[in-house]
């Protein structure tokens, strides 16, 4: 989200061809035990064939939903802002959702409303490799993650377990509350 926040527009590739192990479909929270992963799980193709993002189905046979809804619930009830934000968010957790790239737009709405960013989006109409934006593309790919050094901010294990980086922007979100967008405004980000 840092390079959302200092975006005057951002366009979404939806063109792509769906990889796994990316942050489309994952985040981390903090928990009690460190960092807790939440995943969306997805429909693989039945032929093994690759899919497009913007055609990628979500698993549904298993309550994945309620399953992040009470994992965030039970991180950050005690948060300084969760109780503010939870009647925004928790519809996101009982609403059925059908495709990942839909329901990844839609949190983004709502995220984006909430934190006050007002910037412009829309999407791909074809994959093209080099384009003339200054592409991010590459930040959804967990496995190469780089290290930001963003700045610290007090999260509700910090005691515990010291100043986790890299959370989902709900952490940022339930700790810092108003300050959120401020604070993403305020980061460097290393390419």
């Amino acid at each position: 989200m840092v390079s959302i926040a200092i975006a005057e527009e951002v366009i979404f590739e939806v063109e792509d061809n769906y990889q796994k192990q990316t942050y489309r479909n994952r985040s981390h929270i903090a928990h009690t035990n460190g960092r807790l992963l939440l995943n969306v799980p997805i429909k693989h193709s039945k032929d093994g064939r690759r899919q497009k993002t913007k055609d990628v189905f979500v698993e549904n046979s298993f309550p994945w939903q309620s399953q992040h809804w009470k994992s965030l619930q039970t991180a950050y009830r005690t948060s300084p802002y969760f109780e503010f934000y939870e009647d925004d968010l928790e519809p996101l957790f009982n609403k059925p959702v059908e495709k990942l790239m839909d329901h990844n737009l839609e949190i983004f709405s709502v995220i984006s409303e909430l934190i006050g960013l007002d910037v412009h989006t829309s999407q791909t109409d074809q994959y093209e490799v080099n384009t003339n934006y200054f592409d991010l593309r590459s930040l959804v790919v967990s496995k190469s993650e780089k290290e930001q050094s963003f700045s610290s901010y007090t999260q509700v294990f910090q005691a515990n377990h010291g100043f986790l980086p890299n959370l989902s922007i709900l952490d940022l979100l339930f700790n810092e509350g108003p300050n959120t967008l401020d604070y993403l405004e305020e980061q460097k980000l290393v390419l």
